[in-house]
Formats: C-alpha cells, structure tokens, sequence
C-alpha cells in the first residue's frame, strides 16, 4: 500500500467536495447509503472505532483504519478522526490503493 498515494488522492477528494468528515455526519451518509468508503483513524477511541466499523458492516461500506489522525488531518487539512468518501470513483480507487 503506497501511504503517499493514498494521503494525496484524499486531499484531492476534499478539494473536489466528495467528503463528509467527523463522526456524525460520515454516520449520517453510510445510513443514508452516501458514503462509498469510509477512513477512521487508528488511534480514534475504541468506542469510535468500534461504532464506525459496525456501521460500515452493517450496510456494507468498506472501512479503512490504517491511517492515524495527525496523517488524515494533514491530508485534508482539518482535524478529523473519521472521513467519509462519497463519490464512487474515488471509492473505488481507494480500494485499489490499499489493496497494492
């Protein structure tokens, strides 16, 4: 998995407006079947972690947690534990990434 990659096609994903960040509202869309793809931090609360990644289960949104908060803040340039990816395209290329 090529980390670099990954951290700047998120930056890209928010300069172009296909983000939901912070816990609520990336809960909001996977209800909602908006969110494609989902990254929460692997130093985020066990509590947020746990509720993120049953959510993500439960309607079947791929979930990432490989990245620590200060590296998704940096990407995005915005303090946040849980980033939602609500455009397919960019979901799916996330997918590629990781699995390199």
């Amino acid at each position: 998995m090529d980390k670099e990659k990954l951290l700047n096609l998120l930056g890209l994903a928010m300069r172009a407006g296909k983000l939901v960040t912070g816990e609520e509202l990336t809960i909001g869309d996977i209800r909602s079947n908006k969110a494609k793809f989902v990254f929460v931090a692997a130093d985020a609360s066990d509590n947020t972690r746990k509720k993120i990644k049953d959510k993500c289960s439960y309607y079947n949104v791929p979930c990432d947690e490989s990245f620590f908060q200060a590296e998704l803040s940096h990407a995005i340039g915005k303090t946040r534990m849980v980033i939602g990816i609500n455009d397919s395209g960019f979901a799916k290329k996330f997918k590629e990434l990781i699995k390199a």
